[in-house]
């Protein structure tokens, strides 16, 4: 059965009402979590960025929820940073946690002053990382010496088994190059036949493990305030690589946005005040063969949503 999840957007949000929600939301009947790894938002509108690995701790000590997080080593992170905080979560809640790994975005990176890298040279630093990670948490002392380096690190605290490493991708490209080394795939809604070709690259190119969707959705009782949610807190998300990537700030986000429409909108989160029209969407996901999929409600307030999609829509996924 598909797993049927919470997205805790940090960058919309409060830590303490996210960390409310999270446990609302395993009340309501949500299977588990997962949580954004941003130091800026997207939008000055949104006006949050809590430090997600803080919030883990108590996120996962407060409910029995499996979590996930999605995160970018080799820049804003080094990746024995990441590792030991992998390591840390993983023996504190054995076979409760997951990470994503990813090339990152500009607009959390640049703090650092660092040079914002071309993309082929974040997928190698990537790559390097992974390595780097995957050693670490395997008990080994590491030392490298390339696009990050390395001085005889080694993570003493580790689970038993190490956490999954999932790969990221929003293009089939990046989902076949995930399949190397990933051990899994997460990815956000998009036409099905797009998400067909992401999935079938990566399973394809000998892809194992899970395969994770995150979906932004907006919903409300009435349809007029679902689009109004929409299109304040989500029309700077709508750009394609690589201006979601390349942009610097919030402002930046927001200067682009100005005139976007909430039919541009549409095209990437799924909005409407129809509760069945929601389960027929997230049905399609799960025909596809994703088995955890992420419900992100893009609005700020998120206790009528929980309590609604966990009365609703979950059990009708779960049925059907």
């Amino acid at each position: 059965m598909t797993v049927l999840g919470l997205h805790c957007s940090h960058e919309q949000i409060h830590p303490s009402r996210l960390l409310d929600a999270v446990i609302r939301a395993e009340r309501a009947g949500f299977d588990a979590a997962m949580a954004s790894d941003h130091f800026a938002p997207w939008s000055e509108r949104q006006g949050h960025s809590g430090y997600v690995w803080s919030w883990l701790g108590a996120a996962m000590q407060s409910t029995s929820l499996p979590f996930g997080v999605v995160n970018a080593p080799g820049q804003r992170y080094h990746p024995a940073i990441v590792a030991q905080a992998i390591g840390t979560l993983s023996a504190m809640y054995p076979g409760r946690f997951w990470a994503a790994l990813g090339t990152g975005e500009n607009a959390n990176e640049h703090v650092t002053g660092d040079v914002w890298p071309r993309k082929e040279v974040r997928s190698a630093r990537l790559r390097e990382c992974v390595d780097v990670i995957r050693a670490l948490l395997a008990g080994e002392e590491v030392s490298h010496d390339g696009l990050v380096t390395v001085d005889r690190a080694r993570v003493w605290t580790r689970p038993p088994e190490p956490a999954p490493l999932v790969g990221a991708a929003v293009t089939v490209a990046t989902a076949r190059w995930c399949a190397d080394w990933a051990d899994g795939l997460i990815t956000v809604n998009a036409p099905v036949e797009h998400l067909r070709q992401v999935v079938d690259a990566y399973r394809g190119a000998g892809g194992r493990g899970r395969l994770v969707l995150q979906v932004h959705l907006s919903w409300a009782p009435d349809e007029a305030e679902a689009e109004a949610i929409a299109h304040d807190q989500w029309r700077t998300n709508i750009f394609a690589p690589p201006v979601a990537w390349d942009l610097a700030t919030p402002e930046h986000f927001d200067v682009v946005a100005r005139d976007v429409t909430i039919d541009q909108v549409r095209r990437t989160v799924n909005v409407s005040s129809d509760l069945s029209r929601h389960v027929d969407q997230l049905a399609a996901y799960v025909s596809l063969g994703f088995d955890e999929i992420y419900l992100h409600h893009v609005g700020q307030e998120l206790d009528e949503f929980v309590d609604v999609f966990g009365a609703e829509v979950l059990p009708k996924l779960r049925t059907a």
